[in-house]
Order: C-alpha cells, then structure tokens, then sequence
C-alpha cells in the first residue's frame, strides 16, 4: 500500500508527485458471493456503447479477445445481455422472413398452377431486399430489428404488386399477344406502381431524415423500405416482364 500510494508520475512540467496527491488507495473486502450459473463460476464484464452499433463493437471485441486472450482449460466466455437477445431477435426474424416467403410461393402456386411463374415472383420479391441492403450500406445504418421488419414488410409489397401485373398480364392474353399482352400490363400497372413508391417514399423520408423526436428508432426501417420501393420500380417494370416473356416464349 506505502509503496503504491508513493509511486512517483511524470506531470505534463516534468515534474513528480506521488499517486496518494491524486487519488486515495485503499483495499475493497473480497467478493462475499460467488455467482454461478450452470454449477460453473462465472464472471461478468460488462460495457456501455456510445456512439457506435452493438455489431461492429461486438465483432471488435471478438477479434481482440481471440488474438490477445488464451483461455486455460476449463474456462469459456459467453455474450449474453443485449448482444445475445438481438442475436435471438434475428434468428427469429430470419425463421419469419423465410416463411413469410415460402408462405407467398405458396399462394402464388395456388393462384396461378404454374410453378415457374411462381418462382419467378418469388424470386423478385427476395430480390428486393438488395435495394434495402444497399440503402442501410449506403447511410451507414446497422441491420437491427427494426430494418429486419422492413425486409420481411418488402417481400410482401413487391410479392403484391407482382402477383397483379401477372394478373393483369394472363387476362389481356385472351385479345393480345404476349409481346402486347406484357405491354399492356405493364403500362397499366405503372401508374399504381408509381403512386404506391412514391407515397410510401414521401411519407417515411421524414423518419428516414430522423426528423422529430423519437424518429431514431424507426429510422433503419424507414430506410429499409425506401431502398426496397426503389429497388421494386425495375424488378417490376423490367426484370419481371422479361422474366414473363422468357417463360411464355418457352411455352
């Protein structure tokens, strides 16, 4: 204790004082409970973040323990708090996401018999989601829950406004050709299209902007869905015509 308490420090002057001139050394009682958790002792360590997200601080914290840090035998490290419930909340959003989109190739199969078309709107529906990706990319937003919800929330939408331009497609072909048909379809459905994106995109860019109070927890889905409408707008007016045309010329 004398001797921690007279360490010499070098001030900023060149000068020396000892520690005791700036804080008071003294010795804490030992821990009086021992917490266990699975019959195992076990020691918490916990942290506050503050100005980043909790992904790039917990793969921080990773790769510094796994080069810097050997573990004897016997002993492991968990995370658990906030970290282990977003990693729960996602893998449940996962199990959501992909049976919402199995649960929309089904109907689109029920609707319409014809399994590629099906897995044609599928496939543009998932597609979406790489407008939605590319949004939280580009604004430097981190996939949390919220933008997860926009994801799933993208599927749908982009699924809907498929499944009624194939409608609209498949009823014209009974007085058009295909080419005439695709055409026809399309160009009736672009107007909705249009107002359906730009509606949507006007009413969450002010939470997209985080404009008024308590707008920063619905920011990552209001930016996940306005990368997933402009992402919808050539899936729909393009890769899914030529999509259509490919399978009707195969037939």
């Amino acid at each position: 204790m004398n001797d921690i308490n007279n360490l010499q420090i070098f001030l900023p002057d060149g000068k020396l004082k000892p520690v005791s001139t700036f804080a008071k050394i003294r010795v804490n009682a030992g821990e009086s409970e021992i917490q266990r958790e699975d019959l195992q002792s076990m020691g918490v360590v916990t942290g506050r973040l503050e100005g980043r997200d909790l992904g790039s601080v917990m793969n921080d914290i990773k790769s510094s323990i796994a080069k810097e840090i050997q573990l004897p035998t016997g002993y492991h490290i968990e995370y658990g708090g906030a970290y282990a419930e977003q990693q729960k909340s996602f893998s449940e959003l996962l199990t959501i996401l992909i049976t919402s989109s199995l649960l929309v190739f089904s109907v689109i199969l029920f609707l319409f018999k014809d399994f590629r078309i099906a897995t044609l709107i599928l496939l543009i529906a998932v597609l979406g989601i790489s407008g939605s990706y590319l949004a939280l990319y580009l604004t430097g937003t981190p996939l949390n829950v919220g933008s997860y919800t926009g994801l799933i929330m993208i599927v749908g939408i982009i699924g809907e406004n498929a499944i009624f331009t194939f409608l609209q497609y498949k009823e014209s072909l009974t007085d058009k050709s295909v080419d005439d048909s695709i055409i026809y379809s399309i160009s009736t459905r672009l107007r909705p299209k249009l107002m359906t994106a730009l509606g949507a995109i006007i009413a969450l860019l002010p939470l997209a902007l985080g404009i008024g109070s308590g707008s920063e927890l619905h920011q990552p889905l209001a930016i996940a869905v306005i990368g997933g409408f402009i992402m919808a707008m050539p899936l729909l007016l393009i890769v899914l015509p030529s999509g259509i045309r490919l399978i009707s010329s195969k037939k």
